[in-house]
This record gives C-alpha cells, sequence and structure tokens, in this order.
C-alpha cells in the first residue's frame, strides 16, 4: 500500500485552505497558515453554500476509466461529514453532486481597470496572461477563492488555476481535441493538488498537471499557455492598461469585497519542506532532489519540461535551452516575480544578466536593456520584445508528481 503524510489540522482550517484563504506577495512563500490557536477569521470561510455556481446536468463520471487509483482522490467535506475527507471509492453521487463546485469557479469573468479592487496593494501577487498588446491580471488573492477562471481572450479559450495548497499558478488552453472544455471544481484533491472537472465529459483533472485522470478523457492533458507571476505594482507599472478581474457571476464588482484582502502569516512552505501536507501525499512519488517544498518554474517546449529551482536563483537571469530552444527565465524575489522567455531575437540568440542597480536584464550581446515582462526598454533592440514559454510554478512535489523524472536545471548544466 501506499505510504502517506499526514498534516492533522482543525477541520476549520482545513475548510479556510482549501477554499482558498487568501495571501499576500509578503507572505505568499509562507501561504496561508493557521493563527497561534490554528483557526481564522469567520470571513475568510466558504462552505458549499456560498459563492456555488448552479448545479447543471452533466454525464455521470465514469469510474471504469482511470488512470490512478480511485482511493487516491479524496473529497474534502468542509466540516459535513465526521471524516475530514472522504474517497472517491466511498463517495455517494450525493456527496459527489454535493460538493461540486463548493469552491466556486468562475465562469464568465468581467474586468474592470486597476484601480477596481480598493484592497489590492503593490505587493500583492497576480498571475498574468499576454494576449498581444493586452495584459489580464488575476490576484492570487482571488484566485485562492475561487481557483479557477474560464474565459477566451483573443480568441483563445482559456483557463486560469491555482491551487493554494501547492502554491500552483498555470493557464492552460481549453481546447483538447478540437473541443473546447468547461472546467469546474470537484472539491477533491489528489496528492493535495486540486482535482477539476470538465463539463463535456464529466472527467477529472488534476490541476498541476493538466491531466485527466479518471473518465472518458483519462490520459488527455491541457497545453499551458504563457503566463507570468508578479507583483501587481510591477505588473501595473509594465502594463499600465492592465485589465484587472473583478467578478463575476455574483456581480461586476464581487471581487472588491473585503474579505478578499484577507492575508496570513508566513511558516506553510516550511511544513511543505517537512513533508507535511495538508491532504495525504503518497512518498514514493516525492523526488528527493529538491525540498518538497521548493518554488520551481517548469519551462516547456514542445515534449520537453525543464524545472528551475526559483529560491535558490534570488535576482538573475538563468539562461539555458530546453527542448533545443535557447530560453531565459528572469526571476526576482526568490520567485515571485517570474516570466520565462525565447532568447532568439532579431535573427540572432541573446545571454542575459540582471543589473541590480537598474532592476533590468541587459544581454551581452548589444548591451539592450529589457524589463521583467520583456519588453526592450532602451539599447539598440529598443522596443523589440521577447517570445514568452509555456510555463507553471509551483511547489516542487507537486511538479515532480506531474513529470516524474523531469529535468532538474542546475547551474553548471546550464
Amino acid at each position: 500500500r501506499h505510504t502517506f503524510l499526514f498534516l492533522w489540522v482543525p477541520a476549520l482550517l482545513l475548510i479556510a485552505v482549501a477554499c482558498g484563504a487568501s495571501a499576500t506577495a509578503t507572505s505568499e512563500p509562507g501561504g496561508p497558515t493557521p493563527t497561534a490557536q490554528g483557526a481564522l477569521p469567520e470571513a475568510t470561510i466558504a462552505t458549499p453554500s456560498q459563492d456555488s455556481s448552479p448545479v447543471v446536468p452533466l454525464p455521470p463520471l465514469d469510474t471504469s476509466i482511470s488512470s490512478v487509483p480511485l482511493e487516491d482522490i479524496l473529497f474534502d467535506t468542509f466540516g459535513s461529514t465526521p471524516a475530514r475527507f472522504v474517497r472517491l471509492d466511498e463517495a455517494s453521487d450525493e456527496l459527489i453532486l454535493r460538493l461540486r463546485d463548493a469552491i466556486a469557479p468562475v465562469l464568465n469573468p468581467v474586468y474592470g481597470d486597476g484601480d477596481a479592487l480598493p484592497w489590492l496593494g503593490d505587493n500583492d501577487l497576480i498571475l498574468g496572461y499576454e494576449s498581444g498588446d493586452q495584459a489580464f491580471a488575476y490576484p492570487i488573492n482571488i484566485l485562492n477563492f475561487h481557483e479557477i477562471v474560464n474565459d477566451t481572450i483573443g480568441g483563445v479559450p482559456v483557463l486560469v488555476t491555482y491551487c493554494p495548497l501547492c502554491f500552483s499558478g498555470v493557464v492552460f488552453s481549453r481546447e483538447v481535441d478540437g473541443e473546447v472544455l468547461t472546467f469546474g471544481n470537484t472539491s477533491a484533491l489528489y496528492q493535495s493538488d486540486l482535482v477539476m472537472y470538465d463539463h463535456q465529459s464529466g472527467s477529472y483533472w488534476f490541476q498541476v498537471g493538466g491531466e485527466a485522470v479518471v473518465g472518458p478523457r483519462t490520459g488527455a492533458r491541457l497545453a499551458p499557455l504563457a503566463s507570468a507571476t508578479m507583483s501587481w505594482g510591477e505588473w501595473r507599472e509594465l502594463h499600465p492598461e492592465t485589465r484587472l478581474i473583478t467578478g463575476g457571476e455574483n456581480g461586476a464588482t464581487a471581487f472588491a469585497n473585503a474579505r478578499y484582502a484577507r492575508s496570513f502569516s508566513g511558516g506553510f512552505q516550511d511544513r511543505i519542506n517537512d513533508e507535511q501536507f495538508v491532504f495525504p501525499v503518497d512518498e514514493e512519488k516525492l523526488d528527493g532532489r529538491l525540498a518538497a517544498g521548493e518554488i520551481v518554474l517548469t519551462v516547456e517546449v514542445g515534449e520537453a519540461v525543464t524545472a528551475f529551482p526559483l529560491g535558490p536563483a534570488g535576482n538573475a537571469a538563468i539562461n539555458s535551452e530546453v527542448g533545443g530552444l535557447p530560453v531565459v527565465v528572469f526571476t526576482k524575489s526568490q520567485g515571485a516575480s517570474v516570466g520565462a522567455f525565447s532568447r532568439q531575437v532579431a535573427g540572432r540568440t541573446l545571454s542575459f544578466d540582471y543589473r541590480e542597480d537598474e532592476d533590468l536584464f541587459v544581454d551581452r550581446e548589444t548591451g539592450t536593456a529589457w524589463n521583467s515582462v520583456g519588453i526592450a526598454e532602451r539599447g539598440p533592440l529598443a522596443a523589440e520584445r521577447l517570445e514568452r514559454v509555456s510555463t507553471r510554478r509551483a511547489f516542487w512535489f507537486s511538479i515532480a508528481i506531474s513529470f516524474p523524472g523531469v529535468e532538474l536545471y542546475t547551474p553548471n548544466a546550464g
């Protein structure tokens, strides 16, 4: 049998963490944690009766098709049953239906200008997405509560996802085999990672891997899209016209509610480093090359995937190659600000260094200075843009489970 690692915490904490007790950029590497008494303010707790999307008819889940043991998928009961969680192979149809979208996904996002959320501070982290000349910002505080955003941007069906227990921000395409899927939240976890479902087939997908693990789409993977993690202040400075998510089905300004401003002290990352997971994780799937809670960024080119540890890098430009493509990772603040780009520009391959005195990245070949979103601010290549590549940012344990044996960047190898 699998050997699981447990961290017992009060049921109240589990409700708040699984439903996304919000965290700001100053504490995000530590994540949401209990107070000294192990409780969280009432205002931060979401329950299955709050903010839930309407229940819609869905194809029944076909559990005869799966790539993982059904007992490894655990429904968070939010204190509604005596058990802290219920395994999929033991869950009743009634429980599965009741827990569906208890953590409400955003199906019809509404956007406003940069002043639309009065609680949003410059140090708060956002997950950023660019489409042509347009930029879109999704505060982690909001994603902590809702975890899933379905949208179509620039003609691309986009899925913005975040799991608070994995610190995992990934933007995917919602198109699979020519079909556009819509995603909801099962309220379940696989290896302490959010499990989504698609409306079209009812299949279950785990978030970090973007992989269907139960149902007719088992084995399919969502294609990751280029995104960035950054402080709101920096993102807005570099994208003055950015669109900011402000609401959804419950109103155009629903996310202006002060509950989204709640933040908590650090310490969660240390618990993960000690392999004290909130929900069970199979220790045989862990990869000892890094601590479980190390924050890493995957860079993905075709079928090639390389993981870049962000904590040790500090403020840096990491020059490397993935799948034969020269790439660079721009990272600052131990990975709080991070993005990845192709190093091929205007017919040449560039190499980059970080200049702390200017807070810019400078290429060695032309001396052009580039900002954190890959735009050349001055020099021979001024106004050129680096092309973003697909990434996932998450705790190492979840990346290692999603991509067993993934190539790990080391400075010597780079």
